[in-house]
């Protein structure tokens, strides 16, 4: 049984979702176009059941959002072994966080980018029909990025159950 919450942070949005009981965090971000605006999709799942626990979006990628994405996912379950692609951005953060990180596996490196394009190429669809923009030339409505990809999750869950 999931249960899920929305909270807004900062001008990012963020998504969490609550599985009974949590293993590990897989963390990836991804870049997603929307209009003309590009924006980072940070995504964490659990490994044992595939769960999508939390999603953040952001302009920018750097240490100072994936500590605040990473920190948020251990207020909300509490600290568990991450796994990441090993990227610059994250280990500042587990410093701080004090948490023990691991290099995913080539399996877990294949489920978090089959998620991640899960979620890119619905949101980038999504925006073919219903842009965000709401004149030409404007910028994006983050907030509206931030229902698509709530409906996408829920639906993500769905067929996962």
């Amino acid at each position: 049984m999931f249960l899920y919450g929305i909270g807004f942070r900062f001008g990012s949005y963020q998504i969490y979702y609550k599985r009974k009981k949590v293993s590990a965090f897989i963390i990836d971000e991804t870049i997603i176009q929307i209009g003309n605006q590009h924006f980072w999709l940070w995504i964490c799942i659990e490994p044992v059941h595939s769960a999508v626990l939390g999603i953040y979006i952001s302009e920018k990628r750097n240490m100072l959002v994936a500590e605040k994405f990473i920190r948020s996912l251990v207020e909300k379950y509490g600290k568990h072994t991450v796994y990441t692609d090993g990227e610059t951005w994250y280990d500042p953060a587990f410093s701080v966080l004090r948490l023990k990180h691991y290099l995913h596996s080539p399996l877990e490196k294949s489920l978090m980018e089959r998620v991640n394009q899960y979620f890119k190429d619905r949101t980038e669809c999504f925006n073919d029909y219903f842009s965000c923009m709401q004149k030409e030339g404007s910028e994006c409505n983050l907030f509206q990025v931030q229902n698509w990809i709530q409906f996408f999750v829920s639906r993500y869950i769905t067929t996962q159950q």
